[in-house]
């Protein structure tokens, strides 16, 4: 998925990253943290007996834990502005990356396709939740049993259908995409024979519909010999299937 602070500073910046401070994270986090949360959703700053303070983030069973000092630290590597607005946007863009929470899976997860290996050989479907811009993935765990792995699974690829996606025809070749979340591209392919159907609708009728999977990115389907074609002009790590196979690839 994106970057934790958003992956929004410029090359010269992550260069040479100016240092943000602890005392002026901290005075931001004053200020920001306590309009972060919600209902399900605590953000805290704890200071700590002969310690530095720590954020706290809960939600349901998942809590995260770090100090201002290696907060610091991270944001000046990734290189964000240390003005109070470049702070802040990387603080909520940390607590948005946050893990998901068993609850936020079955109340509003999706169904997409991510990769299965460090290599980026081989996709598989995950339960993503959107939080704004960005979709972060939910890992089963701890109290997690397999009915409700497996209720969690279903109704995120049941809401997969609902997620609306673009469709642009260019020549034989047919392209999803998500107007802001790249990431939820690929929830379309839980329903292969729609996409086949609205295609058609747009004049483009492919009789084997094969589907070009970069994660995180738009979805191309064509027939076999384009698709082909496509997949082996583009140096970016891809998988091409027949749509038929699309059901069988495993969970993540």
């Amino acid at each position: 998925m994106s970057a934790p602070f958003g992956g929004s500073a410029g090359l010269l910046q992550r260069l040479r990253p100016q240092r943000v401070g602890v005392a002026e994270l901290r005075e931001v986090a004053g200020t920001l943290l306590p309009s972060l949360c919600t209902p399900d959703l605590s953000v805290s700053l704890v200071q700590r007996a002969h310690a530095g303070s720590v954020v706290v983030v809960e939600e349901h069973e998942r809590c995260v834990q770090t100090t201002l000092a290696e907060l610091a630290d991270d944001m000046t590597a990734a290189g964000v502005r240390p003005t109070a607005a470049g702070i802040a946007a990387a603080l909520s863009g940390w607590v948005a990356h946050r893990p998901v929470s068993d609850a936020a899976a079955a109340g509003t997860g999706v169904a997409i396709l991510d990769w299965a290996d460090s290599g980026r050989t081989a996709v598989g479907w995950r339960v993503v939740v959107r939080r704004g811009s960005i979709a972060v993935p939910w890992t089963p765990v701890g109290p997690a049993t397999a009915p409700a792995t497996h209720r969690i699974r279903s109704a995120a690829t049941g809401r997969s259908h609902d997620v609306d996606l673009d469709l642009r025809v260019e020549g034989p070749v047919a392209l999803w995409s998500h107007a802001t979340v790249p990431t939820l591209a690929t929830a379309a392919l839980v329903a292969p024979e729609r996409m086949l159907q609205r295609a058609r609708s747009a004049g483009l009728a492919m009789d084997d519909m094969h589907v070009i999977i970069t994660p995180h990115r738009p979805v191309a389907c064509a027939g076999p010999a384009i698709s082909a074609r496509l997949a082996g002009e583009t140096t970016e790590a891809s998988v091409t299937m027949p749509w038929r196979l699309l059901a069988d690839l495993r969970w993540l």
